[in-house]
């Protein structure tokens, strides 16, 4: 059985064999990524100050980090940090044929492989950045109006860029939507439910249309949307922090109903450097959450300086997977 047909069938529930590895060399990989590239005509700006360095992004972005602390960054001033600038306001134009053929040589290249195209983000996740989030929390309970009118903005240009995923050979596309701190919630779900479930759902239609599967990813305690996103449409869920959840939970209440992919917890377990519990966590993900006739992928955290990991502990957990896997 190939990759691809093998990943249909973990996030089916259709009688996988084996878990799914979306893993690093020299562990198995099933998958083949395609991204999105820059517009032809954009130009990044780059500099430093100090400790610190900038850029700039296409959506009209100012972002900063520290220099060499992690492969992130934060935004320092948003495109439509004034609201007055939203009528003359453009998106980039993610519907250029250009943009996507680095993904289709990716996925040509690896036609045993499932094809995973990533999507900038939804409404939220590129919306936030052009306010800024200390801003556009505020915005959602304040002004509802503009906040719809900039996500539908936001969500011609995603909807573009799920066809062109199509057309280049995706099987899914991927987004990351971060909804969550450690606790609760960013916003109530009501709030939630009235600005931003009805875009998830816009996209799960468009992918649906097309025969594509929809995966999310969001960081943070999400508990009380969980349900929602499956009935909108979401086949699988990225959590890098599934003990957060506990294992066993998610598994009682979503089980079979929703396919995760996840590391061992990078901040309650892989923090530990105890080589027996990451070994403990990453079988019970995968009997637990893989126990379904499908249901789990097992990946690795890819930004490890900047959650101050050494490699050796992650290696630990991806033998546990691959142990445990199955097949």
């Amino acid at each position: 059985m190939d990759s691809r047909t093998l990943i249909h069938k973990v996030i089916r529930f259709d009688g996988a064999p084996r878990i799914g590895y979306n893993l690093p060399e020299p562990w198995p990989n099933d998958f083949a990524w395609g991204g999105i590239a820059a517009a032809p005509d954009f130009v990044e700006r780059r500099w430093t100050e100090g400790r610190e360095e900038f850029w700039t992004d296409e959506w009209g972005n100012t972002w900063h980090r520290l220099r060499g602390l992690s492969q992130g960054g934060e935004v320092a001033r948003g495109a439509l940090e004034e609201w007055d600038r939203l009528d003359a306001y453009r998106p980039p134009d993610l519907g250029l044929e250009s943009r996507y053929e680095g993904a289709r040589k990716a996925f040509a290249a690896a036609p045993d492989k499932y094809h995973l195209g990533g999507l900038p983000g939804c409404a939220f996740n590129i919306s936030r950045y052009t306010r800024r989030i200390e801003n556009y929390l505020a915005d959602c309970l304040l002004e509802p109006a503009r906040v719809r009118r900039l996500s539908g903005l936001v969500m011609d240009e995603v909807e573009k860029a799920v066809h062109r995923m199509a057309d280049a050979g995706a099987d899914g596309v991927f987004f990351c939507e971060d909804w969550g701190t450690q606790e609760r919630l960013l916003m109530s779900p009501r709030t939630f439910r009235d600005l931003f479930l009805p875009e998830i759902e816009r996209l799960c239609r468009a992918a649906a249309g097309l025969g594509l599967d929809v995966w999310m990813h969001s960081c943070g305690y999400i508990w009380e949307i969980i349900e929602d996103l499956i009935r909108a449409g979401i086949r699988v869920l990225q959590f890098d922090q599934p003990s957060l959840y506990g294992v066993e939970r998610l598994d009682d209440a979503f089980g079979g109903r929703v396919a995760f992919e996840c590391p061992v917890d990078i901040q309650r377990t892989l923090q530990t450097r105890d080589a027996a519990k990451i070994r403990d966590e990453a079988r019970r993900l995968c009997r637990r959450l893989g126990g379904h006739g499908g249901g789990f992928v097992a990946c690795r955290y890819g930004d490890e300086p900047g959650i101050g990991l050494e490699p050796q502990w992650q290696d630990a957990a991806c033998e546990a997977f691959v142990a445990f896997g199955g097949g």
